[in-house]
């Protein structure tokens, strides 16, 4: 005779967290250019970079999306985590790949601190470097007037 024991299962929990977006009183939803936001201004607080920028093979599709979307692809993979694409223009000069590194960790922090997700993968493409120009400390010219 073949005995089966069970033992009472217990009862399971399902206990939301911030990153599954809802609430008591419903779902929290993110848009996509949000999140392009926080990528393009956390990009543009590290030291060394000048611009976000398109990519070549994006510029004519970019040319009809929003200032603010240009240079930055985001997408959610199936655990929900954020896959970032970001194209940046450093300034002549700086360490290239520690301040792609300092860009990613830029944009996980924020991304973390503000959405309480995780980012899958943040790749960084260096489309070019450029020289900062020189402020222009020449006073305007009156007799023009």
């Amino acid at each position: 005779m073949n005995q089966e024991t069970t033992t009472p299962e217990e009862p399971t929990q399902r206990i939301p967290t911030i990153s599954e977006e809802s609430t008591s009183l419903g779902d929290i939803k993110i848009n996509l250019s949000v999140i392009n936001n926080i990528v393009r201004l956390a990009a543009l607080e590290v030291p060394g970079v000048v611009s976000v920028a398109s990519g070549f093979k994006d510029g004519i599709a970019e040319m009809f999306s929003k200032e603010s979307e240009r240079g930055v692809r985001v997408a959610e993979n199936e655990a929900g985590e954020y896959i970032i694409e970001v194209h940046v223009i450093l300034k002549f000069g700086v360490k290239l790949d520690a301040t792609a590194s300092s860009i990613q960790q830029a944009i996980s922090d924020q991304i973390s601190n503000m959405t309480s997700k995780a980012t899958a993968t943040i790749t960084v493409y260096i489309d070019g470097v450029k020289m900062e120009k020189p402020e222009d400390t020449t006073p305007p010219d009156d007799s023009a007037v």
